[in-house]
């Protein structure tokens, strides 16, 4: 390895020790590093992550309770306004299939379940309809967090959420500041920002992340993270593009295994102490190094996304313990069994397969 690279890669190591912020130049170097200094670059991102997460893995359930039909134009995103994707398109779920497609995660492990809704924000309505879900999924599964994503937020509904029974929100940056403009044009980078400031002044833990490979230049990347790194979510998931034909973005295909290693790393030196979560995308971009890429997250998305199927459960599971790692359990009252690691099916929630049959 290069000997300023790997003093680079030192230095950005012992400087999460002291909780300092890195350069962009520093992570910029990171992205911009060889394939042959890859595997370092991994290594020095793994130690950071074993410093604050040891060797568990967090799992979390995406439920989509709502898919399609959405108003925004995010470039991205198969349910945007006007997709022609071959996507799932209903309203909302009934409250027994939101609670049957939850069950089912948390049967298979998860810790954590993600109820998403597309939209631009939901209606005090919608927030009632959703707290009952999760108030139900709290009552259930003591110790389960319940982590809600609905869109841009009104005053008092995160407050809301919280008193139900949620413990967290997600609303992701997805681009820095200056790519925004490219990437949607229905609400601005100011208006997501102000969603996390809300989620956390609601005393909720903040779940903020970003997408890659949607055309953002390296210096946009490095952006995003450390505008991550200034709000200081507790989760943070890592999206990579899945290029939907009947989007805008379809045919896109610029990011490799190799690549989406040294964002993963980046994003591990810049936010060290984040649940970094592997989100969708992963299966197809970081296919047979997905488990290297553990070493460097923390968390990911057991099963399926809200409109793409996810590797198998059992697969993902295999994967976890091949790498020497460990499913966090899900905590709960003394004497709770440990889950019984049901796997889902690929597909359930929003057709008439059983998501655990």
């Amino acid at each position: 390895m290069d000997q300023d690279l790997a003093a680079l890669l030192d230095d950005l190591v012992s400087a999460t020790t002291r909780e300092e912020v890195p350069s962009a130049d520093s992570l910029l170097a990171v992205l911009a590093s060889g394939d042959d200094d890859l595997l370092d670059v991994v290594a020095a991102a793994a130690r950071v992550r074993r410093r604050w997460f040891g060797r568990r893995v967090k799992l979390a359930y995406l439920v989509n309770l709502r898919s399609g039909l959405c108003p925004e134009d995010c470039t991205y995103c198969s349910q945007r306004l006007g997709s022609a994707a071959e996507i799932l398109r209903y309203t909302w779920l009934r409250a027994p299939e939101a609670l049957g497609a939850a069950r089912a995660g948390i049967d298979a492990g998860a810790s954590r379940v993600c109820l998403v809704a597309s939209g631009r924000g939901p209606t005090e309505r919608d927030v009632t309809r959703v707290c009952g879900v999760v108030s139900r999924i709290v009552e259930e599964h003591p110790g389960v967090e319940v982590c809600a994503c609905l869109g841009l937020l009104s005053d008092g509904q995160a407050e809301r959420l919280r008193d139900a029974g949620a413990s967290a929100y997600n609303h992701n940056l997805n681009a820095s500041e200056d790519a925004y403009p490219e990437i949607c044009t229905t609400h601005e980078h100011a208006d997501r920002v102000a969603t996390v400031r809300r989620v956390q002044g609601a005393e909720l833990s903040a779940c903020s992340g970003l997408i890659a490979g949607a055309g953002e230049t390296p210096e946009q990347l490095v952006d995003v993270l450390l505008e991550l790194r200034a709000l200081d979510p507790d989760s943070v998931p890592v999206n990579f593009l899945v290029p939907f034909e009947g989007t805008p973005l379809a045919g896109r295909h610029e990011l490799t295994p190799q690549r989406c290693l040294r964002i993963l790393a980046a994003a591990r030196f810049a936010l060290p102490r984040a649940e970094l979560r592997l989100g969708a995308g992963r299966e197809l971009h970081l296919r047979a190094l997905q488990p290297l890429a553990l070493h460097v997250a923390s968390s990911l998305f057991l099963g399926d996304y809200l409109t793409a199927e996810g590797q198998d459960a059992a697969a993902d599971l295999a994967m976890i313990a091949d790498a020497g790692l460990e499913v966090e359990e899900v905590p709960g009252p003394a004497g709770r069994t440990a889950p019984s690691r049901v796997v889902p099916r690929r597909r359930g929630a929003g057709t008439d397969v059983a998501p655990n049959a």
